[in-house]
């Protein structure tokens, strides 16, 4: 009998470890391919803090240079809706292109308290906005 309480015992804390393990993992989503700019193609990492703050990674590779877009814009700003239907601002995409290419990339690294349930990329005049002011660039689906 004891060693089936153990096996039990067992079971039960790889169950609880494993289920830890998967609530802390990030969830990837990619961005849907875009008629604005039908090269650009990347993905928003989004993961839960132990301060219970959202970390969001952002990589975006084949970026059209937001002065090259009709009409020209001069930053790509990067938004999220959250779970209470607002949306905000969580910075600005850092763009640079590669030594080997002109191929212009993007990316940010951000920490937000409030839970998104969609990212999107839009070409503003500025990246210190409230609202978009700008159809969107780039989007998730709602996850």
């Amino acid at each position: 009998m004891k060693n089936k309480t153990l096996s039990f015992t067992s079971l039960m804390a790889v169950i609880l470890y494993c289920s830890l393990v998967l609530s802390a993992c990030s969830k990837k989503v990619t961005f849907n391919p875009s008629s604005i700019v039908p090269a650009a193609q990347g993905y928003a990492k989004i993961k839960k803090d132990e301060n219970k703050n959202y970390a969001i990674s952002i990589s975006i590779s084949n970026l059209a240079s937001p002065e090259k877009l009709q009409p020209p814009r001069n930053v790509y700003v990067v938004w999220i809706d959250t779970e209470n239907n607002r949306t905000k601002n969580i910075g600005q995409l850092r763009s640079s292109s590669g030594f080997f290419t002109s191929a212009l990339s993007g990316e940010l690294t951000t920490v937000t308290p409030y839970k998104p349930t969609r990212v999107f990329i839009t070409a503003e005049e500025r990246a210190t906005i409230d609202r978009p002011n700008m159809g969107a660039v780039l989007v998730t689906k709602k996850f």
